[in-house]
């Protein structure tokens, strides 16, 4: 019986995963336990060893971090590099001294170098500086590649990690100043609508951005436990064809919620953050050739509904 624990489980990617398991892809050899922050401190060793001692676990996946919009990672990247760096080591120590089988810990595209070509792949990781805006984050969740390959070098471990790009969906983090660009905007929609008031958005609206909808992403990261062979990182992403603009979205998100687009604002004063960032993901479509992707205009509608349907739990 294979015993996995997910860090960070409560949060949009652990409820993406639970959305997976439960639409199909759960298996009877396979136990799932979701933690949350209140199962223990993971900047905390002794804590973190409390938590494999008492699930013992064969694998696990890791998602668990402190994280942020633009604006807070920008007034607080120490915190970001001090805390994930604790994190990413208690959980990485304690699965090697555990024996767990097998780990895989969730990145993200903010790792790759700010001054780079396009579309990035697997290969550029280290080759430059992350964005300035959230260096602290970005150095501290590209130490986990370093970690994989020290552990596979010095141990044989089966550490690896996923590189998803934004990711969206029901039980995100609908938080309007920490949250991520379409929980926030499905918030400030749900203001502005409630209100009678225009829809304000940060920044021009001219970025690009590839999403991925959290079940989809649920989906990859079980197949990523189960099947993904390489110690190397490899990217989760919809194809480079999908990529969209902040100004799309914006639009999306307001025709998902019935509110007019004659009635959206850009507030240009406010930083756009990274033009591009554009993954391949050629690896990806190297292992799984046909995986579907929900397309961005029913994954916004569904995310649209949860959060007006359950306005009073979301996280905001």
């Amino acid at each position: 019986m294979k015993r996995v624990i997910v860090t960070g489980g409560t949060g949009l990617v652990g409820k993406g995963i639970e959305a997976a398991l439960a639409h199909g892809d759960a298996r009877d050899d396979e136990e799932w336990i979701f933690l949350s922050s209140k199962d223990g401190d993971l900047s905390d060793l002794e804590a973190t060893r409390a938590i494999f001692a008492k699930h013992q676990p064969t694998h696990v996946i890791h998602l668990a971090a402190m994280v942020g919009g633009l604006f807070r990672n920008m007034k607080y990247n120490l915190d970001f590099l001090r805390v994930n760096m604790a994190i990413n080591d208690n959980v990485l120590a304690c699965a090697h001294e555990f024996k767990v089988e097998k780990v895989v810990s969730c990145l993200s595209t903010c790792i790759f170098p700010d001054k780079t070509t396009y579309p990035i792949d697997e290969t550029m990781v280290h080759l430059g500086p992350p964005h300035s805006s959230n260096f602290g984050y970005s150095h501290a969740k590209r130490m986990v590649d370093v970690y994989n390959r020290a552990y596979h070098a010095q141990h044989g471990s089966k550490f690896t990690s996923v590189i998803p790009t934004n990711i969206y969906g029901p039980h995100d983090n609908f938080n309007i100043d920490d949250g991520h660009v379409i929980p926030g905007l499905i918030h400030k929609v749900y203001k502005a609508k409630a209100a009678g008031e225009k829809l304000t958005c940060w920044g021009s609206g001219t970025p690009l951005r590839q999403f991925i909808y959290s079940e989809d992403l649920g989906r990859l990261m079980i197949w990523a436990l189960r099947e993904y062979p390489e110690i190397d990182p490899i990217i989760l992403s919809v194809d480079e064809a999908a990529e969209v603009s902040i100004r799309d979205v914006v639009h999306k998100v307001a025709d998902a919620a019935g509110f007019s687009r004659d009635d959206v604002v850009f507030d240009t004063d406010k930083a756009d953050g990274q033009f591009k960032k554009t993954a391949a993901n050629t690896k990806l479509r190297k292992y799984l050739p046909d995986f579907k992707f929900t397309p961005i205009d029913e994954g916004i509608k569904r995310s649209v509904d949860w959060f007006f349907e359950n306005y009073e739990q979301a996280r905001k």
